[in-house]
Order: C-alpha cells, then structure tokens, then sequence
C-alpha cells in the first residue's frame, strides 16, 4: 500500500545525511539505480514486498543486486529499512528522493509526449523554448512516445499542460458535431 509520507519522512532523512557527509551526487545516483532496478524488475519488487521471505536474505538479495553499484551509506539506508520492516517502500522513497534533490537543487520536471520519437536537437530547442517563455533554469526532460496522439506534441510543465495534438483536435472537432454547433437550432 503507497504511503507517500513515510516515503517523504525517509528521503528527506537519506538527502540530509547525504548533505552532510558530501555525497549528495554519489546517493543521487544510487537512488537513480536503484529506481531503475525497481522498475525493470518485479520479481525484485515482489521479493521486498514479500513476507515470507526472511530479513537476512533480502539483505543478502539486495547486496548482490548492489555490489559495487551503489555507495556504502546508500548500502547502510538499504540495510536499516530491510530491518526496520520498510524495504517493500523502497520505489516511493527512491522516487522521493529524487524529487527532493530536484528540488533542493531547482531542476524542473519538464514531460514530453509525441507520436515519433524526437532528436536530440529537437529535444534541445524546446527546452530553449521552455526556459524562455517560464524563465525555467534548469530543466530535465522526459520525453515518451505514445502513437495515440497520431501526432503533434504534449508537453507537460509543472501543473500546465500544453496538449497541441491531432487526437486534441480531432476529439475537439467530433465534440462540435456532436453538439451540432454548425447547424443553427430552431424550435
């Protein structure tokens, strides 16, 4: 079950320790593993989440997993929640630790979505369009590719979402049929 305090309470517990220690780039970069690992591997999910399996074998299963790619107190945070009982929140707590280094660090969170995948080049002229019209320093952007939209684009900044798609269109026009706003009612 999500528990997003508890993963907030967590993160926000690893980023300070990281902070102080200067190895705020190092655990940055775990934590990006370690969600990767999370999202690519449900048999490693379904293991932390499991009960029956034991503490000292998760541990153990994380170790191998880790070994050599993650620093040692990122190694000790995962060790503490196995025996603490909170391994099964480590996707929340990696994704909120990542949230709150964009944040202390002011990178935004800028979501792409297009019909074909995009260049690199394209890729770079929006984010030069987006800080020049949001006045945005630093943007990190997430492009996807959904063929849905048939084409155009839909960005995502923030709350805003900018939806400049054929499907958008095509669903605005069929609406205007449908209410008929062409044909002049009489009664």
């Amino acid at each position: 079950m999500p528990n997003p305090r508890l993963a907030a309470r967590y993160a926000k517990s690893l980023i300070d320790l990281a902070n102080e220690t200067n190895q705020l780039e190092s655990v940055y970069k775990d934590m990006l593993y370690l969600q990767a690992v999370c999202k690519e591997s449900r048999e490693f999910l379904t293991l932390m989440r499991s009960p029956v399996v034991k503490a000292d074998k998760k541990i153990a299963i994380v170790l191998a997993v880790t070994k050599g790619k993650i620093s040692e107190l990122t190694d000790s945070f995962n060790r503490l929640m196995i025996t603490k009982g909170r391994e099964s929140y480590l996707p929340e707590i990696s994704s909120a630790f990542i949230d709150q280094y964009k944040l202390q660090k002011g990178i935004h969170t800028v979501k792409l979505t297009t019909a074909v995948p995009v260049t690199e080049d394209v890729k770079n002229q929006i984010i030069g369009q987006v800080q020049k019209q949001t006045n945005l320093g630093n943007i990190d952007l997430k492009s996807t590719v959904d063929e849905d939209i048939i084409g155009g684009f839909v960005l995502e900044i923030g709350d805003t979402l900018i939806d400049a798609s054929i499907a958008y269109d095509l669903n605005k026009i069929k609406t205007q049929f449908m209410n008929n706003d062409f044909i002049y009612k009489i009664r």
